[in-house]
């Protein structure tokens, strides 16, 4: 499991409203997410089997720099 270092900003309340965390560990984060996005989309395609990895990596890069 990825130990996540965090930094809270309290609001005057003293209650935490947001978190800060250190560039390296927003990029895993990140990886994660889009490892698991890359996944579903692979699980769900419209097509009755899935692509293989590689194809959908490349599918997707293409999806996200049209964004």
């Amino acid at each position: 499991m990825l130990e996540i270092k965090r930094q809270y900003i309290m609001s005057e309340d003293n209650e935490p409203v947001s978190v800060i965390v250190d560039i390296g560990t927003f990029e895993k984060i990140e990886a994660v997410i889009e490892e698991h996005g890359l996944a579903q989309f692979i699980i769900n395609s419209d097509d009755h089997e899935p692509l293989p990895r590689q194809e959908a990596i490349k599918y997707y890069q293409k999806l996200k720099g049209s964004v």
